[in-house]
């Protein structure tokens, strides 16, 4: 146990990295509140898993648009005066979106304000993972960097979804939503007292293709990758509650997300620590792979425990290949599309969740509430086979 603790002691003893670490979580921290918070709230005001799902999809796909605008932005300018104004607006739009649910707004209306609320995302997710490539300039730090980095977002979709099914056993689904908001806010000013800030490293004013790193094939490949993987944990975002919905014990989804979370943080730690031999392409695409047969255990497993036990199972690979994602592109990207590639790669993310939580909220009532782990496995299974076409020896590293 000693030497598997050791080289995390270690590395947060390193001047600010545990600052970072621990600001960045808590900034994060909503994040894992609000896929679910939302949902259920909407779920709740409009009465559907497939109007709730299509809303919810529609906040992601906004995400998915604005982080490569951002990027480019941050690229060029840097970070501050876009965190503050995403800051306040985000939280803003967010509140807008409660209002027009709560009194039953035309569902456009509802639809629409998701969207603005996506529109304005808060860039603490890439600000932190970009900040670790100009903190750590070789593989192996960074291979820590982003273990840990994945595995304190694992957390954060671990206690997350804890404190929404906390906030619904004593309240309802609204107050989770505004629990959500208010903790939104407050992260904007725990991540700018941080010093995460203080590594950053504006490149100079360079010429840029109009695609930035889309030139990249390999890049462009990853990407595609990313979206069927993320595509898949949406569908697990909303199988969940279905489920949960199915066996009439509500409360149970965000205990099952969050068990789901813990197998991923406990996976990732693991994953830090070892020194495999295959490469990293490789490894990617054997962790694909291993998530496959305990998602589509999901469909025949009932006892609750055992459910458990499959969610943990199927949990243990997510951080691991996050990881693995965040240093591939950390090794392809050139130092100019640095925030820009990650901003996409956060595009092909929240995109792929919000497809997948959209297709799943219409897999579990057309269907039903298991549907979507069997789709979230096949999509996985296509995705692990096309990580074997990755290469990225062919790829330049820092250009």
């Amino acid at each position: 146990m000693k030497r598997f603790i050791q080289p995390y002691a270690t590395f947060l003893r390193l001047p600010d990295v545990g600052a970072i670490v621990a600001a960045a979580w808590l900034a994060r921290l909503p994040t894992g509140m609000m896929g679910l918070s939302m949902l259920l709230f909407l779920r709740d005001q409009l009465g559907s898993f497939t109007l709730a799902g299509t809303a919810v999809g529609a906040y992601f796909i906004a995400m998915a648009v604005a982080a490569p605008v951002q990027g480019r932005i941050i690229d060029r300018n840097g970070p501050h005066t876009l965190l503050r104004v995403t800051g306040i607006a985000q939280p803003l739009m967010l509140l807008l979106l409660f209002t027009t649910a709560t009194f039953k707004a035309p569902f456009a209306w509802v639809v629409g304000a998701a969207m603005l609320a996506g529109a304005f995302p808060a860039p603490f997710t890439t600000l932190a993972r970009t900040v670790w490539r100009h903190r750590f300039t070789d593989d192996v730090s960074r291979r820590m960097a982003f273990a840990v980095d994945a595995v304190t977002m694992e957390l954060c979709f671990t206690v997350g979804p804890l404190i929404v099914a906390l906030v619904i056993a004593i309240s309802n689904p609204q107050g989770a939503f505004l629990t959500t908001i208010v903790m939104l806010f407050a992260a904007y000013w725990i991540f700018i007292s941080s010093p995460i800030l203080k590594y950053w490293q504006q490149s100079p004013a360079t010429e840029r293709h109009l695609l930035g790193p889309l030139t990249d094939p390999q890049l462009v490949l990853l990407f595609v990758i990313t979206f069927g993987l993320t595509t898949a944990f949406g569908l697990m975002e909303v199988g969940y509650p279905a489920l949960a919905t199915s066996l009439s014990i509500p409360a149970l989804a965000g205990v099952m997300l969050a068990v789901n979370s813990v197998g991923s943080a406990v996976g990732g730690a693991v994953y830090g620590v070892l020194h495999p031999k295959l490469s990293l392409e490789r490894q990617f695409s054997i962790l694909l792979g291993m998530m496959v047969l305990p998602l589509l255990l999901h469909a025949w497993v009932n006892h609750l425990l055992l459910l458990g036990i499959v969610a943990f199972i199927a949990g243990a690979t997510i951080a691991p290949s996050i990881a693995a994602q965040s240093v591939l592109i950390s090794r392809m990207a050139p130092q100019k599309y640095a925030t820009e590639a990650f901003t996409w790669s956060s595009t092909f993310i929240v995109s792929g969740i919000g497809a997948g939580m959209a297709a799943g909220g219409a897999l579990a009532e057309t269907y039903t509430a298991r549907m979507p782990f069997v789709i979230a496995a096949l999509v996985m299974a296509a995705m692990a086979t096309l990580a074997l076409l990755l290469n990225v020896k062919q790829v330049a590293g820092e250009h």
